[in-house]
């Protein structure tokens, strides 16, 4: 026997990222750091969320310049936003959380000269800004 959920598992993820600061946090780094890892239908998925759950399309629009219907594009499945348009979104996104993105190798490599390969895992932090 299936049993029906009470709640959305986006709603509930939302009302959580709305009142909890650390899993908020949380849900910006793994959403980049998918997204940078290779992951980008993942990152895609988590950054729409988090930006639902926080400042909105509409205010993210308003903040960068670029249309609320075009954010909504490139958030969705076969998105594609240019590295500027997403630049643009996570310099706007980390200044509204108040933090600031790191981005490391995943393993520090010996060879620290040589670049990691195409899809190399990535660990994003983010630290919180100082005032």
């Amino acid at each position: 026997m299936k049993m029906a959920l009470t709640r959305d598992f986006r709603e509930t993820v939302q009302a959580r990222v709305r009142r909890d600061a650390a899993f908020r946090k949380g849900l910006l780094s793994d959403a980049l750091e998918a997204y940078l890892s290779g992951e980008a239908t993942l990152g895609k998925e988590l950054l729409r969320d988090y930006i639902n759950a926080t400042v909105g399309f509409p205010k993210l629009a308003g903040e960068t310049g670029i249309h609320a219907k075009t954010l909504h594009q490139m958030f969705g499945p076969n998105g594609n936003p240019t590295t500027s348009n997403f630049s643009e979104i996570v310099a706007y996104l980390q200044r509204a959380e108040g933090v600031r993105l790191e981005v490391r190798p995943a393993r520090p490599n010996s060879r620290a000269r040589r670049r990691p390969s195409r899809g190399s895992p990535v660990r994003a932090t983010l630290t919180a800004m100082g005032h």
